[in-house]
């Protein structure tokens, strides 16, 4: 049985709002759940209600061909500006971005029905938002990204909701040592090798966690893949399982296409495609005044380790692992995208091979930076003296594994 996400509780506020509420995210991660569990939040306290799929071809051809033809399978409300304000009908939509123009669609609604008729949508990905709404909406919309399971909601979903509140109290106090130390730490494991997809989550055997992620990558991925226009799905593949190995590296269209045979400009659209699907992030560099620091190149991260590990079929437990410390490495990219916004995540690296992972900007040329080591007690502070000396109002913590014997360090699960 599915579980409630942390978004919920802020969406369903939204329902109060008379703006378009867009729920948006990668397939698989949960917004049909969703979406049925605002259709039967509303039914219980007596609204007037309606859920649609434009999976379903009739209902796109009819919509496709006239807005309205939408009450051929909902009712009808007023017409504001004809018959008055009256108690909102609810309108649910699956998969908008499968109407030929969805923006056309929502604006028309919005402009025609608001504020008798309010609508909540759901889209498989921001790449629709772009390409097909070819009118912003804005002002009246605002987007929910679901993303895969953080690891709060992985408790939760693992019905370990009690850890939840312990891993606030370990998060929240430096000097807190929890009992639940060791329990944590083994589904922590289990998180960084399996990832967050809910369906994976929620699955008790390994075999059948591998197979979802299979189906992930070969039923769903390819869905973006047809529904983008990728034409070369094989070379589209390779390039997944390419990024997946360089996790935490820069990001060479360059090497890319002479390593895969393909032109940049084929390079940049299937890396574009896979952001705007939500399979990758990349973060920006950060340089303010040292003359060295030229590096321009993005670095690269997964949006759910469970498919990143599948794509390089590497599921070993993370301590043992080569590649942990580029695993760890995602996790923290993960970690602090739920606490900031991607454009202020950055990382530092100068020509001479200095760097740091990540830089957060909170305010006008303040804020933090972590190095993560998954060993933290072998960090050499002196490694990092240019950048702490260049930037003092960046404090850097060091981020491992586990508790760690340097007294600077802070471990992952802390974070």
């Amino acid at each position: 049985m599915y579980k409630q996400r942390l978004i919920y509780d802020s969406i369903v506020d939204h329902l109060k709002k008379k703006q378009l509420t867009i729920i948006t995210g990668a397939r698989q991660t949960g917004k049909t759940t969703i979406l049925n569990q605002l259709f039967k939040l509303l039914k219980s306290v007596n609204k007037n209600v309606w859920f649609v799929s434009f999976e379903k071809e009739e209902i796109l051809r009819k919509i496709n061909s006239d807005p309205e033809n939408i009450f051929q399978f909902i009712q009808r409300p007023k017409n504001p500006l004809l018959q008055g304000i009256d108690e909102p009908f609810y309108l649910l939509v699956d998969e908008v971005q499968y109407a030929a123009n969805p923006s056309n669609f929502l604006k028309y609604l919005y402009d025609t029905y608001q504020p008798n008729l309010k609508i909540i949508a759901t889209g498989s990905s921001s790449f629709y938002i772009d390409k097909k709404f070819k009118d912003s909406l804005a002002g009246r919309k605002r987007l929910f990204t679901l993303k895969t399971l953080n690891f709060e909601e992985f408790l939760i979903f693992k019905d370990k909701a009690f850890l939840k509140d312990e891993l606030k109290q370990i998060r929240s106090s430096e000097e807190y040592i929890s009992l639940h130390y060791n329990e944590l730490m083994q589904l922590f494991d289990e998180y960084l090798r399996y990832g967050g997809y809910p369906d994976v989550v929620l699955s008790d055997s390994i075999s059948e966690k591998t197979n979802i992620l299979e189906e992930i990558k070969s039923s769903y991925i390819k869905r973006d893949i047809f529904d983008s226009k990728v034409e070369n799905e094989t070379a589209f593949y390779k390039l997944m399982i390419l990024l997946a190995s360089q996790t935490g590296n820069l990001v060479n269209k360059y090497s890319l296409s002479k390593i895969l045979g393909i032109d940049i400009t084929t390079i940049e659209k299937y890396l574009y495609v896979l952001q705007k699907c939500f399979h990758i992030s990349l973060i920006k560099p950060f340089y303010k005044n040292l003359k060295k620091e030229i590096i321009k190149m993005p670095k690269l991260y997964f949006n759910d380790l469970g498919l990143r590990n599948f794509l390089i079929n590497n599921f070993s437990e993370v301590e043992i692992r080569i590649d942990k410390g580029q695993v760890l490495e995602n996790y923290t990219f993960l970690r602090l995208s739920e606490l900031y916004r991607n454009d202020d995540i950055k990382f530092w690296k100068t020509a001479g091979q200095n760097e740091v992972d990540f830089i957060l900007t909170e305010t006008f040329n303040k804020g933090k930076a972590y190095e993560v080591k998954f060993n933290a007690v072998n960090i050499k502070q002196s490694k990092y003296k240019m950048f702490t000396e260049a930037y003092p109002d960046f404090p850097l913590k060091y981020i491992g594994y586990t508790f760690s014997e340097n007294p600077n360090a802070l471990p992952a699960i802390k974070l």
